[in-house]
């Protein structure tokens, strides 16, 4: 017969999330423990260490400006930061040409090009603003925009069809996913709780500014060494038993452990692993079953040395091409210039079709859309690569997060953080702000674990949700938006407005040549 392990809290998920909320109850004076089934923590951060690269973010690695929480902790442990490299152009890669650009969005020189482009940022962000980040369902429009896809929103709002395709790739690098499967309701929020369609989508002053020096994986390394032996590795969890009274919870290495609370900070999708009693509610039994993992490679080519830099060039990449397995890039070179690097993605549809292919058969293809991007065959002789397939992931079934396909956030999405008796949900999906992202598993696994505090009777309910201090060192800076930029029509405005003016123009010509000839009687 086995033993049975008692703790005040149970933690379900070493992640970042899980790990967050273990050290918020070992902080209040609780004896949590973490149950991984990983035979390490981080769970969608995992940094490698070796020769070659020295330390590498093969999982989630980006941070910035509003992102104050990992900032929080990193700063605790002493964790420093560093910029991405933005010094030298980007390029734009689209029908077989690299375009040289700066700033956070290619430029658009056709006018109605422009304008499409101006007013779908602007349509977005407008409808993203009706849209509450703690409860997207219940905005204004919930049902009709969760009906529709964002290749139907795109449809609808775009005349160009430069425009949808670089809306196409937009959803590709913010949610590896493609616009036919995700609600235009749930991508919307998406955007909108990460600040918005420039704060997600730039370098500089954005989502992607920095990293951290020595790889994101130390943060929840830190707080393991920190919780000691309450985290307990290799361990997954097939049962969750409330039905007496006390949390009973057992592994697959027949292990039982006992508590009064359990907190699950995994994907939804992985809650199918596991059997619960009492049976889960229908609706938290439905949610799991409908809200799939994106997809996604993260790609890392190194080089002898950092040739684009002396080609004036720093490493970002978008690529706009049908045959092109990378959607976006980044330089990954260490802070020191060490370990020349191009990080790139392979997202979603291209994802799936090219996960047949070898290793080697996929590094052959990214260095060849390199050297056609950045014009030089240095880019086809790589002297090191790494990959991380996040789909072949069984404890993490994809990345960077779970998403909501058309219909599913109005039905299901109020049940997604809600408790079932003494069992809690963290999980960067639960998040309100940087859902998707670091930011967003540390608030939902501080969130959940106040909740916990709140229901012992230790912090009263007004505190269950926290406004995070601004980190000083990685201030947010506005996005200035030019006069132009908030007045332009669209380009159906624009066309409606020349039509309605050519036949106001038409109908005074002709009404003065009738008035010459006689037609129109005056008096």
């Amino acid at each position: 017969m086995t033993s049975t392990s008692v703790y005040d809290v149970i933690v379900v998920g070493g992640g970042i999330s899980g790990l967050s909320a273990a050290k918020l109850l070992k902080a209040n004076g609780l004896n949590p423990v973490v149950l991984e089934a990983r035979d390490r923590v981080g769970g969608r951060t995992f940094t490698v260490r070796n020769k070659e690269t020295q330390w590498v973010d093969l999982g989630g690695a980006y941070v910035g400006p509003t992102q104050n929480r990992i900032l929080r902790l990193a700063h605790e442990y002493g964790i420093k930061t560093y910029k991405v490299n933005m010094l030298g152009d980007l390029v734009h890669y689209v029908n077989g040409k690299p375009y040289p650009f700066t700033g956070s969005f290619p430029p658009m020189w056709n006018p109605f090009v422009w304008l499409d482009f101006n007013n779908l940022w602007r349509t977005m962000d407008k409808m993203g603003a009706e849209i509450p980040r703690e409860a997207p369902w219940a905005a204004p429009r919930a049902e009709e925009w969760d009906k529709m896809s964002m290749l139907e929103l795109f449809e609808k709002i775009c005349w160009t069809s430069t425009a949808r395709h670089f809306a196409t790739l937009f959803v590709n690098v913010n949610v590896t996913s493609e616009p036919h499967e995700v609600s235009a309701l749930w991508f919307l929020w998406y955007v909108k709780q990460c600040g918005g369609t420039m704060r997600i989508f730039s370098t500089s002053n954005g989502g992607q500014e920095r990293k951290f020096v020595g790889g994101s994986g130390q943060i929840s390394e830190c707080i393991a060494k920190e919780l000691g032996e309450r985290v307990k590795l290799e361990s997954p969890v097939y049962s969750i038993d409330q039905s007496g009274g006390a949390m009973l919870v057992k592994t697959l290495k027949n292990e039982t452990y006992q508590a009064r609370y359990v907190i699950m900070a995994t994907p939804p999708t992985l809650n199918m692993k596991i059997h619960f009693k009492p049976e889960l509610p229908p609706l938290r039994n439905q949610l799991i079953q409908r809200v799939p993992m994106g997809s996604v490679i993260k790609c890392m080519v190194y080089y002898r040395e950092n040739f684009w830099k002396k080609r004036g060039y720093c490493g970002i990449m978008v690529i706009e091409d049908d045959d092109a397995p990378i959607g976006l890039t980044l330089d990954d070179t260490k802070p020191d210039g060490t370990a020349p690097a191009i990080m790139g993605f392979i997202l979603s549809s291209r994802c799936r079709t090219l996960t047949s292919l070898t290793k080697e058969e996929r590094l052959k293809k990214i260095c060849e859309i390199y050297a056609r991007v950045l014009g030089t065959d240095e880019a086809l002789h790589p002297v090191h690569y790494e990959e991380k397939n996040w789909c072949e992931e069984e404890y993490s079934g994809g990345c960077y997060t779970a998403y909501f396909p058309p219909g599913i956030l109005t039905q299901y999405g109020k049940v997604l953080r809600e408790p079932l008796g003494n069992l809690y949900f963290a999980g960067t999906e639960t998040a309100t702000e940087w859902s998707g992202y670091m930011e967003g598993a540390v608030e939902a696994g501080e969130r959940a674990a106040r909740e916990v505090l709140c229901s012992m009777g230790r912090i009263h309910q007004s505190l269950i949700w926290q406004k995070e201090p601004e980190c000083l060192d990685v201030p947010a800076l506005p996005f200035h938006t030019t006069f132009f930029e908030k007045n332009s029509p669209s380009v159906g405005g624009l066309l409606k407005f020349v039509g309605v003016s050519t036949l106001l123009c038409a109908a005074t010509t002709a009404g003065l040549m009738a008035y010459k000839r006689g037609l129109i009687l005056h008096t």
